[in-house]
């Protein structure tokens, strides 16, 4: 095992544990990729799709112009020669379509301006259509890209960056939006381009970049974050981002994971309000799982947010101030009472006051179950 000294901002020195391998680290390539934001996409079509389509409608007015001229060729006089062969039925077509108009072809017959006036006319505007169309769309994508980007950061408030969406950012964020969080108060980032456009790809917004750099935080928005989760492949990476975000915003809540039990208590130095160690906690899980699988399913079952039982937080109603712990309708596991955390079997839970909240155990929305709790 490898060590990294990393000074805080106060400027201590912390000795952060470094993985021997690590399968999941990113590419040098990737690391050094510009950051940038990246909305999620709206389902359309790709550009050159696009522009094949309107050119290939182009061309087929243009076909039924010289069609319809040819068709009544000898309405037509042609101040060259007296006679309209093909190719200055194809002649006429285009200088008419493009509102060109030399005025060297022309309609004389009756039935010749007839048609130009109820056809003809038409086919030229629709062609102007389809051409300025076209164009306005290539110049106007990128301003169109640049307001929703200018929207999004005006609009944008207490929301929730998730540094790093690999298995362990990608279970946060399930979590989060099984409690009801919405799709944009999520901002992703990560040094991937590919893992931002997947997670472009379920609607939400990502930053490519290296997030141990303040300006890519900061494209985040992560200044006027409500809450950070930092969860990247490497301890001495969640060491640099975590320091990086509290200097950013010094009110939100912080919540990393490390792979090492012994940098936890970097984190929390650091600046980290919460600090789970990936996999110390998968190991305990595993032990308790041995010794009885049914605990270990309901742990599981509880940290799984949306299915079966659920462990939440919630404030004292006023029905309960005053009541016990044991009084209350929720499986109150503790209470927490400024800072303390407090125990359901410790007597100073109670009374319970109004200013306290409720670490409680309750039956999903998505599984009321007859029987259960509520």
């Amino acid at each position: 095992m490898g060590r990294l000294d990393a000074a805080d901002r106060r400027g201590r020195t912390f000795h952060v544990k470094l993985p021997g391998h690590d399968a999941m680290a990113r590419n040098v390539e990737e690391q050094l990729i510009t950051s940038r934001v990246k909305l999620p996409r709206r389902v359309v079509e790709r550009p050159l799709r696009q522009v094949s389509k309107r050119l290939l409608m182009a061309l087929m007015v243009l076909a039924i112009t010289v069609l319809l001229v040819w068709s009544d060729r000898h309405g037509y006089h042609d101040n060259a020669d007296d006679s309209v062969d093909f190719l200055d039925c194809v002649y006429y077509a285009t200088v008419t379509l493009s509102t060109t108009g030399y005025g060297d072809i022309v309609p004389h017959s009756d039935a010749a301006r007839l048609t130009n006036v109820l056809l003809v006319t038409p086919l030229r505007v629709l062609f102007l259509i389809i051409l300025v169309g076209t164009t306005l769309e290539v110049l106007t994508e990128r301003t169109r890209e640049e307001w929703r980007l200018n929207r999004w950061r005006s609009t944008l408030r207490d929301h929730t960056v998730i540094v790093g969406f690999g298995t362990k950012g990608r279970s946060a964020m399930m979590t989060l939006c099984a409690t009801g969080l919405r799709k944009e108060q999520i901002v992703v980032v990560d040094p991937s381009s590919k893992v931002i456009e997947a997670a472009n790809a379920e609607g939400f917004v990502g930053v490519v970049g290296d997030a141990t750099r303040s300006d890519v935080l900061i494209r985040a928005e992560l200044q006027k974050a409500r809450q950070v989760i930092v969860a990247p492949q490497r301890d001495d990476t969640a060491v640099l981002v975590t320091l990086t975000a509290r200097q950013l915003n010094r009110g939100a809540k912080i919540v990393a994971a490390v792979r090492e039990e012994e940098n936890a208590p970097l984190l929390r130095q650091s600046g980290a309000d919460a600090v789970i160690t990936s996999s110390g906690a998968a190991g305990r899980l595993l032990g308790l799982s041995v010794l009885s699988p049914s605990a270990g399913t309901v742990l599981e079952d509880l940290i799984q947010q949306g299915s079966g039982l659920d462990l939440i937080e919630r404030p004292v109603i006023k029905a309960e101030v005053g009541r016990s712990v044991r009084d209350t309708d929720d499986l109150v596991v503790s209470v927490l009472r400024g800072h303390r955390l407090i125990g359901y079997d410790d007597p100073a839970a109670s009374p319970l006051q109004l200013t306290d909240r409720l670490i409680t155990i309750v039956r999903s929305q998505n599984d009321q179950t007859p029987g259960g709790p509520e």
